[in-house]
């Protein structure tokens, strides 16, 4: 039960990921369609994009971290086997989750004190800036869990779920896909 709730909170990240990605485009086209009627609409999307793309980044990290689409450096990894790959995951794991542990403390920080300023942005669209900064510390908080979700589950003898959804690199001369991690299995 607790495995399908993390991953539907995954899921539903990226899919909150995707609709800001589609509200950017939608931002940009009202802008422009503003300009035919400039006494009907007023949108300032240089701002509201903005606002748009840091949401859609800050969603979209967990879900991506799970299905193994974030850059990988394995010069170490691709070359250690049985344990000491485990280890080597385990402690990039744990450091990872320290810092964004670090960066969703100081986003929630962020995010109060724009509150507690009434800090507004300085567009034509006067914005709270706790709003849009809210994305960043809940994308933050969500990638935590996954990777406090990562951790355990590694630690439990599990393959990384990035190293599991990893996508293919190579095809074989038979046009079997392969990828480096399976390789060294």
């Amino acid at each position: 039960m607790i495995r399908k709730s993390l991953d539907a909170l995954y899921l539903w990240s990226g899919y909150l990921s995707a609709f800001f990605l589609v509200a950017i485009a939608l931002t940009i086209v009202a802008q422009v369609l503003g300009r035919f009627a400039p006494k009907l609409i007023v949108v300032d999307s240089t701002e509201t994009a903005g606002f748009c793309l840091a949401a859609s980044t800050f969603f979209g990290l967990a879900y991506t971290y799970r299905q193994g689409a974030h850059i990988r450096v394995t010069l170490v990894t691709r070359l250690a086997t049985g344990t000491l790959d485990r280890l080597i995951h385990l402690w990039s794991i744990l450091v990872f989750a320290v810092v964004m542990g670090l960066m969703t403390y100081w986003s929630f920080d962020y995010v109060y004190f724009s509150y507690k300023f009434n800090d507004i942005s300085p567009g034509l669209m006067a914005i709270p800036f706790w709003i849009p900064r809210s994305a960043m510390g809940l994308g933050s908080l969500i990638l935590l869990i996954a990777l406090i979700d990562e951790f355990v589950s590694v630690a439990r003898g599990k393959v990384p779920s990035y190293v599991e959804n990893d996508a293919p690199i190579f095809k074989s001369a038979d046009g079997e896909a392969s990828s480096q991690t399976e390789e060294t299995r």
